[in-house]
């Protein structure tokens, strides 16, 4: 998952790794659409050729586009989102680059309406104004204020045609919850506003990868730290959860990570009323689990042994070190 450096608590609304998906585009005559929310830097291929001629990681239309611009409608990855800054990457796209872009949301339960109005105005509301750029180099643009709107959906326009490799949509994720108070859910997961917030290392992985949905791909896209080499070590990692809850289970995931599990991990949390985020030392953390023995591939289960107290925030912590895919933390909201 992409997050903006130095800032760990906006992320790549639109990234695949978070389930965002490109559901339809004037055109990809000549590389796909959906390569603009791959979560890894563009690559280049010198020489590799296909039916539609050279080989490009992104997305690139025909020439002589007759329309004032070429547009792809992406499905963001989270429920809703508010949007904070633009990444354009124009990599290897050189001479047939897109010379501006601009970008446009919206808020809609219903992607089909939302693709009936393809390149028109529709219910599209501008984010980023057109914006120039330039072959193969990365554009940044941050928002003067962050929009105060949610989104659902966005529109990457391409003036008038060319290629782009990489697109990003930096934000805060906004929770749609259970209309039942009572219903169970994860609210760690980044879809549900949930935020990895700090860790001890993160040498081979970063923390970011524990809430993200499913169980990845392979041992690339987990939590994994260096080896220890001091006696009495142990990694951890804290969460903020995307609401206060009242914990009722843990999963803690060991998938693909099969010579490298932690030996044991526990857990603990905290309801954090002081100023920022809280420390790995501050006062007031709670045991919810004992450590639990840990196996290879797999996932261990553990019910909370606090289920009656909101808590704001998780601590993973590992024994004594090693990599752990997801983090699932199922939960009551506290209302």
């Amino acid at each position: 998952m992409t997050m903006v450096p130095n800032s760990p608590t906006y992320l790549d609304l639109i990234s695949a790794a978070l389930g965002g998906k490109v559901l339809g585009f004037s055109d990809e005559w000549f590389a796909e659409a959906s390569n603009l929310v791959t979560p890894t830097p563009p690559i280049r291929q010198p020489g590799k050729m296909v039916f539609t001629g050279a080989w490009y990681d992104g997305w690139e239309t025909r020439r002589h586009n007759q329309a004032p611009f070429d547009w792809v409608v992406i499905r963001l990855g989270v429920a809703s989102g508010t949007v904070e800054g633009v990444e354009v990457d124009t990599a290897f796209f050189n001479g047939n680059h897109a010379p501006a872009i601009s970008v446009e949301g919206c808020f809609s339960q219903n992607d089909d309406e939302v693709l009936s109005w393809k390149g028109e105005r529709g219910g599209w509301e501008t984010i980023l104004g057109i914006q120039e750029c330039g072959p193969s180099q990365r554009f940044g643009w941050k928002l003067d204020s962050p929009t105060q709107k949610q989104y659902t959906h966005v529109r990457l326009n391409m003036y008038p045609d060319g290629g782009i490799a990489r697109f990003r949509l930096f934000g805060h994720a906004v929770p749609v919850f259970p209309e039942d108070k009572d219903a169970i859910f994860d609210l760690a997961a980044a879809q549900n506003g949930g935020v990895a917030i700090s860790c001890s290392d993160q040498h081979f992985g970063t923390k970011d990868y524990l809430i993200l949905p499913g169980r990845g791909k392979d041992m690339g896209d987990g939590w994994e730290t260096a080896r220890s080499r001091t006696k009495g070590h142990v990694d951890w990692a804290i969460i903020r959860l995307g609401a206060p809850g009242l914990i009722q289970n843990f999963i803690v995931d060991t998938a693909h990570f099969r010579g490298n599990f932690p030996q044991k991990a526990k857990l603990e949390a905290i309801n954090w009323k002081g100023e920022g985020e809280p420390g790995a030392d501050s006062e007031g953390w709670v045991e919810v689990i004992e450590p639990i023995k840990c196996g290879p591939d797999q996932e261990h289960p553990a019910e909370s042994l606090v289920k009656d107290q909101p808590f704001t925030h998780v601590k993973l912590i590992i024994v004594p070190d090693g990599g752990v895919k997801r983090l699932r933390v199922l939960a009551k909201r506290a209302v």
